[in-house]
């Protein structure tokens, strides 16, 4: 069987720089720019640059910068949906660390337009030790600057050749991050007033939402991939149906990137701040309230989890009743997306550990649950049940009886040294709740401040106790 490799010559001019060769942004950006390619006539090519050298990788250049996606999951009606497509976008990779000149080239591309990265949530770092003739330098934001200032330098300062940045890094404002560490190397290394000037005014750091699983290379299923197929393919990445791109930016952007007509899920607005809270409190949220509760349950996977009799109506109606409630958002943008999150949770083709997302659940209840709680409370003068539940089933869980937990240490002895004290007869749960709640380095606050809320808590912990959590969620 053959290897997957381009037919004809790369034709496109090169639009885009991508810092990252990694799953998700092949599966998310690049399957993106495909699409523009072939329904709205953008005509971009990407030039892939791997940030971090690693010669035991091969490069996308063995099959001609070509790969395929599998996208599945579950489509707006519920049905199963199962596509590959051929990314052609791609002319080539460039290993930073082999091949420096040909990166800095690429900076005298008249058609180069957009930088997009994807560098982890610590790529966006700085430091006072990376030089401006190091090749290349250690952190992304360094790199970058390196690049930028060729360009700068090759226009003489053009205005029309700055470039737009979107970064994908998964951390509050990355657009406004990335912006700021930039600045802090052209300052570092004394590029001068002019070029600062050129990266404020010509160049547009965009701020991004970015949604989208990406499972990656799928070993135990490659046999029968090949086989539909019909050819192999090293890289081949699969990922979920849903996905959404939003981008913090100027208007014009939409023109440059011909969203219009192209019918993807790619936002333009002026602030990304809601959507953000719409992900933060529905998707992220409703993994948090769902996870223990689901493992106290005896379940194992979310999918399992969501079509559970019982599991299942209990994050509905904590998503319907209390979560999108208190959001700052109306229903017409929470509900779809609230739908949407529930298709994915359902997927088949995802086998997404409750186990794997309990990690770090106190951190991930302060950010993501306790907002909606205490706003719960604000504007209705009730305490939000579901979310009291799921957070009493955390504690629960903590007890270190049911999985291997990954926590904050100081969080893990406290538990230890908590629930010996319960099992000792030395403090009831109700001491306990009242012990956790005034955990001010968690919460930023004492929680028993809120009304009714210790009471409330250490009863829900009894009932868990005595009746078990199936019995207290459930709606009979």
């Amino acid at each position: 069987m053959q290897t997957l490799q381009r037919e004809k010559p790369f034709h496109r001019p090169i639009r885009f720089l991508q810092f990252g060769e990694g799953n998700f942004l092949r599966a998310f950006v690049d399957w993106q720019i495909d699409l523009l390619n072939e329904r709205t006539g953008l005509d971009a090519g990407v030039v892939v640059v791997r940030p971090r050298g690693n010669p035991a990788l091969p490069l996308l250049d063995v099959q001609g910068g070509m790969f395929t996606t599998l996208i599945r999951g579950l489509d707006e009606s519920g049905q199963p949906v199962k596509t590959y497509r051929k990314i052609e976008c791609v002319e080539r990779e460039i290993d930073l660390a082999q091949n420096y000149a040909q990166y800095l080239a690429l900076a005298a591309n008249p058609d180069l337009r957009f930088v997009v990265s994807n560098t982890t949530e610590a790529g966006i770092a700085t430091n006072d030790t990376d030089r401006f003739d190091d090749a290349p330098a250690s952190t992304f934001p360094a790199k970058l600057t390196r690049f930028l200032h060729a360009r700068f330098t090759c226009f003489d300062g053009a205005a029309d050749k700055g470039l737009v940045l979107l970064p994908c890094e998964l951390i509050d404002y990355n657009g406004e991050a990335l912006k700021a560490a930039v600045l802090h190397f052209a300052r570092l290394w004394q590029l001068g007033a002019k070029f600062e000037a050129w990266l404020t005014t010509a160049c547009t750091f965009c701020s991004t939402l970015v949604d989208r699983i990406v499972t990656g290379y799928p070993h135990a299923e490659m046999a029968q991939i090949e086989e539909e197929l019909g050819y192999k393919d090293q890289f081949l990445v699969t990922a979920e149906y849903f996905y959404l791109f939003v981008i913090q930016g100027p208007q014009w952007l939409a023109k440059e990137l011909k969203l219009d007509g192209a019918g993807l899920n790619i936002r333009l607005v002026d602030d990304i701040t809601p959507y953000k809270q719409r992900k933060v409190g529905v998707l992220n949220g409703g993994h948090t309230t769902l996870v223990p509760v689901a493992l106290l349950a005896g379940l194992q996977e979310v999918g399992e989890a969501v079509a559970d009799p019982v599991v299942g109506p209990f994050l509905l109606d904590t998503l319907n009743e209390e979560i999108i409630p208190a959001l700052p958002l109306e229903r017409s943008e929470l509900d779809p997306f609230a739908a949407d999150v529930l298709r994915r949770f359902r997927n088949p083709y995802i086998h997404h550990r409750l186990e794997s997302i309990a990690l770090n659940s106190w951190s991930k209840y302060a950010a993501r649950v306790l907002p909606q709680l205490l706003q719960f409370q604000r504007t209705t003068g009730k305490l939000p049940r579901h979310l009291l539940i799921a957070l009493a089933a955390t504690m629960v869980l903590y007890r270190g009886k049911l999985i291997k937990l990954s926590d904050d240490p100081a969080w893990l002895a406290w538990f230890d040294s908590a629930w010996a004290k319960v099992d000792a007869g030395q403090w009831t749960v109700q001491q306990m709740a009242t012990e956790w709640l005034g955990n001010i380095a968690l919460w930023g606050q004492d929680l028993n401040g809120v009304a009714g809320l210790t009471s409330a808590l250490g009863e829900i912990l009894a009932q868990i106790d005595s009746q078990g959590i199936a019995a207290l969620i459930s709606r009979g």
